[in-house]
């Protein structure tokens, strides 16, 4: 039987338009499949985003793949986010000293590096490229976050 109250997972990139909006629908969509009661969300360590939807592209290679993001409206971590999340999954080493600079002793044990949370860093290094200058990337990304979220249910699952 799942827990009443439900597993929170927070996904966070830079601006929340490219990175984490991918990886907050496909660990959601992946937690689901698996049953799970998990509330998954994202955000972004700047904020110059908030309210926009993610970027097209990222919308563009969810919605190849059979996934709907375009609800999805960028907000900014903020010390309430950190403290509701029980998990918040940085893209990159950049995020997460910023997310580390932000929170409490007590938060900051609760930020993971996503690959490594996933062990995919052994294979694909430490940080999720960021696509936003790169057009052809989007693709790239959206297959890593895929099976970075298979691990994180995977691993989430066991709690």
């Amino acid at each position: 039987m799942a827990p009443t109250t439900p597993y929170k997972v927070l996904a966070v990139c830079l601006g929340n338009i490219c990175r984490s909006p991918l990886a907050e629908g496909l660990i959601q969509r992946k937690a689901d499949e698996a049953g799970l009661n998990w509330q998954v969300a994202s955000a972004g360590t700047g904020n110059w985003h908030v309210g926009n939807p993610p970027d097209p592209r990222s919308r563009a290679v969810a919605k190849e793949n059979g996934l709907d993001i375009s609800h999805q409206r960028a907000q900014t971590v903020t010390s309430t986010l950190l403290e509701e999340y029980d998990l918040i999954l940085a893209m990159d080493r950049q995020n997460l000293t910023d997310l580390k600079s932000r929170a409490t002793e007590q938060q900051a044990r609760k930020i993971k590096l996503l690959l490594d949370y996933t062990e995919l860093s052994k294979t694909h290094g430490p940080d999720v490229f960021d696509p936003y200058w790169d057009d052809s990337g989007f693709e790239g990304v959206y297959r890593l976050l895929e099976e970075a979220a298979v691990k994180v249910v995977e691993i989430g699952n066991k709690k």
